[in-house]
């Protein structure tokens, strides 16, 4: 096979047609999504983020393959957390920044992250794309290239070809075909049962109401006061937003059935937001925020109205986020995330493969933990295993 191998340092140079070929419905690696990041300043020029994706074209002139890739000076909005190894690897003389990132900048979300068309060549643009990224690394004298919740067949496909894999744990949530809410809560025993209807139930005599909004059908004031609640998460931990107003202003422009705005309302006065982004099968919950302290918000509005949103909808996936065992009693599951890792010095390699082994059987035996504590009857809600 004949392919051209190149790298793109933006993404406004591929054509938008033939990169959503490859990304199909996921949201993140639509060119619209990638597009809003480097048009808002949220990556590129003056940010640790800049782009350096590879693309493969065949013979004919068609995109077959792409790796959405970044250069990396920090590990900030990663999500998977490497600080102790750069820390680690500076220590010993080395330097670990800069870094390769085939990621979605800010969004911990399994996907595919090497892009493709379906058909019988698609190992040998795998294998391209792979060998490219490989080929930049040493060029830059990176320290590593690292792949961010790739998708299992991705997983294994990476190990094989050398790479370090780690393993992680989300909670997600999965649809078995429920009709409504309430069948849903039918499959908890009964006290998890009755404690979710309670904070539901304070929700709804605290007068708050919910609304599940498009990107474009929000008018500019809605727009400020999302982007208030928003932007109020991160200063309360000290730090500035990921994203700008200007980024969410254009994926409410260009891509609005992917983006779901569940907002909260006391009256008429909006009070708190979860913006999600949705696929044609998956809803992924990304920010939340709000004005106002009520029992229970967090929990309705970033967990209880996605659910509702996913069964309404027909959407078999609810991935809401990183972290955070509160989810489990709200009936999500325990899953594993990945993410691949391959180091340029062989010593370092050999030591971060040696670290990997043990934090594995952590992983395990932590998510063996929680398995114990899902709200599910017994024989009712599948656990997730893998």
């Amino acid at each position: 096979m004949d392919l051209k191998l190149d790298r793109v340092t933006s993404i406004e140079d591929v054509d938008p047609a033939s990169w959503n070929a490859l990304a199909g419905t996921h949201p993140f690696h639509r060119h619209e999504f990638l597009a809003a990041l480097e048009h808002s300043g949220a990556v590129g020029a003056e940010t640790p983020w800049q782009p350096c994706h590879v693309t493969a074209v065949d013979e004919a002139g068609v995109l077959v393959g792409a790796l959405p890739l970044y250069v990396k000076y920090d590990s900030l909005g990663e999500f998977v957390f490497d600080w102790s190894w750069a820390d680690a690897y500076e220590r010993a003389g080395g330097r670990y920044y800069p870094k390769l990132v085939a990621a979605v900048p800010f969004t911990p979300a399994t996907g595919r992250r090497i892009l493709t068309l379906d058909g019988p060549r698609r190992a040998a643009v795998e294998d391209g794309l792979i060998d490219a990224a490989r080929e930049l690394q040493r060029e830059l004298r990176a320290s590593s290239l690292h792949v961010l919740f790739p998708t299992d067949e991705e997983r294994d496909r990476l190990a094989a070809a050398g790479f370090l894999i780690r393993k992680s744990c989300q909670f997600h949530w999965h649809n078995r075909g429920y009709g409504d809410f309430d069948e849903f809560l039918a499959q908890f025993s009964s006290a998890k049962r009755k404690k979710a209807r309670r904070e539901r139930r304070r929700i709804a005599e605290a007068g708050i109401g919910f609304e599940h909004l498009r990107g474009d059908a929000l008018d500019a004031k809605d727009w400020d006061s999302v982007f208030e609640f928003y932007s109020r998460t991160f200063w309360r931990r000290g730090r500035p937003p990921y994203l700008n107003r200007e980024f969410f202003d254009e994926v409410a422009r260009t891509m609005p059935e992917n983006l779901v705005v569940i907002l909260a309302r006391h009256g008429r006065t909006p009070i708190a937001t979860a913006i999600c982004f949705r696929s044609d099968d998956a809803l992924y919950g990304r920010y939340w925020g709000s004005l106002a302290d009520f029992h229970s918000l967090h929990f309705e509005a970033c967990y209880y109205q996605g659910i509702e949103y996913c069964i309404r909808h027909g959407l078999s996936l609810f991935e809401p986020g990183t972290q955070g065992e509160h989810k489990i009693s709200r009936g999500f599951t325990p899953t594993a995330t990945w993410s691949c890792h391959e180091l340029s010095d062989p010593g370092f390699q050999r030591a971060v493969e040696d670290f990997l082994e043990r934090e594995t059987m952590h992983v395990d035996a932590y998510m063996e933990h929680l398995r114990d504590h899902v709200p599910y009857r017994r024989g009712a809600g599948d656990v997730e295993t893998s």
